[in-house]
């Protein structure tokens, strides 16, 4: 198949599931496997598509985006609630960055988080979490470290960002528009430096006749990506997290089935 259609296929990929709690790295990964496009090119264009995906938050989220670069702590969510959302995954990402993405991007290992993460969505939806937080201002910086510990389960493949942070966010007390809203721009750091990090030790895989398909896959997963986020946050309000979690045990079984 064409690289350019393979990479327009991935990008939409991406973009759909970026923000959902179904895990678009597990879905890139088994996609890749049936596309036959995997190896160290494939794991590189992964993470870089991923910053199409982010650029969407940037563009639908313009103006809080620019109100936290105000660096103003009196009042609201500020870079202080970013910083303590991604101290740990920072953390542990690069103490294990290689390690993980040596060995643990594969089809067998999605299988595993997408089947651990659907739990954890459940688990978040059925405990009776008081809500304490109704909005991004009244986030605190203890529910915004807590998020942070959640998100350092998205470092395995398959587990999902969005789902980690989002359920981290309604265990920590948040509604669930709030934790969906918080996971999507603490998601713009996080995806900018681990996508920056990727690409500076892996540069060498990538030539410049590579340039069409990276690109092709950024600008196809950023125009999905903005229709993804504002269509899920309706979603969510309707249907809550358990559906994406009863998807994600399908796709588990489908892929392993299909394996075997």
């Amino acid at each position: 198949m064409n690289e350019i259609i393979i990479a327009i296929i991935l990008g939409i990929i991406e973009g759909l599931t970026e923000f959902l709690p179904v895990s678009s790295t597990g879905h890139l990964i088994l996609a890749g496997h049936f596309l036959d496009f995997t190896g160290e090119k494939e794991k590189t264009f992964s993470i870089f598509i991923q910053l199409g995906a982010i650029m969407a938050v940037v563009v639908y989220y313009w103006k809080r985006v620019l109100s936290i670069l105000k660096f103003n702590f009196k009042e609201g969510l500020n870079v202080l609630h970013i910083l303590f959302a991604m101290l740990p995954a920072v953390v542990v990402g690069l103490l294990l960055h290689e390690l993980i993405k040596e060995y643990l991007f594969s089809p067998q290992t999605v299988i595993v988080a997408l089947a651990a993460g659907g739990v954890l969505l459940i688990y978040a939806e059925k405990k009776n979490q008081r809500i304490l937080t109704e909005s991004l201002d009244e986030l605190t910086y203890k529910q915004a470290f807590r998020i942070g510990l959640f998100q350092c389960l998205a470092l395995f493949p398959g587990f999902s960002r969005a789902g980690a942070t989002i359920a981290g966010g309604i265990l920590s007390g948040a509604n669930h528009k709030t934790a969906a809203e918080f996971s999507f721009l603490v998601a713009v750091p996080m995806m900018f430096a681990a996508s920056g990090l990727d690409l500076a030790k892996s540069y060498e895989v990538i030539s410049v006749s590579d340039i069409d398909m990276f690109m092709a896959g950024f600008f196809s997963a950023f125009v999905v990506a903005l229709v993804a986020i504002m269509s899920f946050l309706k979603l969510l309000s309707k249907v809550k997290l358990t559906p994406f979690a009863y998807y994600r045990f399908a796709l588990a079984a489908v892929v392993a089935l299909f394996l075997l």
